[in-house]
């Protein structure tokens, strides 16, 4: 599967723009600031029906308009599916597969999946477990649409649960069989989610150390572990044991909402001890790895896209990851980069289709495709 061609209109910083892409590897370069992130964020709104950035649809309308529209075409052998999205201020976004429109946005998940490495995948280190929850749930998600309406249905009861903490600390009362009821759908909706993640875990883990070793060159040692509360003992029973703290602290102390992603480096946590290089290949892996998982999940290759990664690598490190990118175990590949002669020159040297691309001034041009330069296109 690939995206064939992109048309952007009122898109972020875009007031119009057509791209035709190579089925391999397309590389967009230019200075920090000129929009390259955008059009990898448009192709992720084709895929995942928004942002990898953000999730207000309305910062994603050019300034001064009032809607964008992003049109995809993807192919897989000989079928094409065209995708179009659109988001008007104060309506409804609107997601369409060959002229049909989706009654659920979340019936399109899953269909075209992409991977996002980007420097906003930093957070996944020095912020707190939600992000690396948000992590695993993106990944699932994608290919279990059964997963993503358990998450939904367990917040829920999580949000009706803690509400009636709170109404027994300010009446006074409290109802055991009222929360009893809610404890009921978070038993049956977070186990389901865990026994997931558990097993998502355990598949990401080999593949993951793998990854790091080949961008690496095996300097460090890295591990990856998956904690929650399920994992101590029976969620229902742990539920009932907790309502004297649940009560007193007016939320549910325990549950799957306090699920972690333990990450570790030589044996101490990678947030304390990698350096900022060291941090950013330990990120590349955990993407790489997704990217296979879902790979192997779906039946589909996912779209890769590589927002700025190359910062913050030493030169042995990006040709690694440029090596490894364009092995035949990936599909179509997305990079944005600052530096025009260092994509090329290692692109050159491998022998694969890509395309070129200069970013400048709200326009695209293209400008090698396969080492050859052509004319500029607006």
């Amino acid at each position: 599967m690939h995206l064939k061609n992109l048309t952007l209109t009122n898109f972020k910083n875009y007031e119009q723009a057509d791209l035709e892409f190579s089925p391999r590897i397309n590389c967009f370069v230019g200075n920090n600031g000129v929009g390259k992130t955008n059009i990898l964020d448009a192709v992720h709104y084709l895929s995942l029906t928004k942002s990898f950035f953000n999730a207000i649809d309305s910062i994603s309308i050019r300034h001064g308009e009032d809607y964008f529209i992003i049109n995809g075409i993807f192919t897989d052998r000989d079928e094409e599916d065209q995708i179009f999205c659109a988001f008007q201020r104060q309506k409804q976004k609107v997601m369409k597969k060959n002229g049909k429109e989706y009654q659920k946005l979340s019936d399109h998940v899953g269909k075209f999946p992409v991977v996002m490495i980007s420097p906003a995948d930093s957070a996944l280190i020095s912020e707190g477990s939600e992000d690396r929850r948000r992590f695993l749930n993106k990944i699932i998600s994608q290919y279990d649409p059964e997963y993503l309406d358990s998450v939904l249905k367990y917040n829920k009861a999580l949000q009706q649960r803690n509400r009636l903490l709170k109404e027994f600390k300010e009446t006074g009362q409290f109802d055991k069989d009222a929360l009893m009821i809610w404890n009921v759908q978070l038993v049956k909706y977070g186990e389901y989610v865990y026994r997931e993640r558990k097993n998502l875990v355990n598949e990401l883990i080999p593949v993951f150390q793998e990854y790091y070793s080949l961008i690496s060159s095996e300097k460090e040692s890295v591990r990856l572990s998956y904690r929650s509360h399920l994992s101590e003992g029976d969620f229902a029973e742990t539920l009932v044991s907790t309502m004297s703290k649940d009560c007193f602290l007016e939320y549910t102390t325990t549950g799957i909402h306090k699920d972690d992603l333990i990450l570790e480096m030589n044996g101490y946590p990678v947030k304390s001890l990698g350096s900022q290089g060291q941090q950013k290949s330990y990120l590349v892996a955990l993407k790489l790895a997704k990217f296979d998982y879902i790979n192997r999940r779906s039946g589909i290759t996912p779209v890769l896209l590589l927002d700025d990664i190359f910062d913050k690598f030493d030169a042995e490190r990006v040709e690694q990851i440029i090596r490894l990118v364009g092995s035949s175990r990936f599909g179509q590949i997305f990079i944005t980069d600052t530096h025009q002669s260092r994509l090329k020159e290692i692109l050159s040297s491998h022998d694969t289709d890509y395309k070129l691309f200069m970013i400048n001034n709200n326009s695209v041009g293209e400008i090698f495709h396969n080492g050859i330069k052509v004319n500029e296109t607006k």
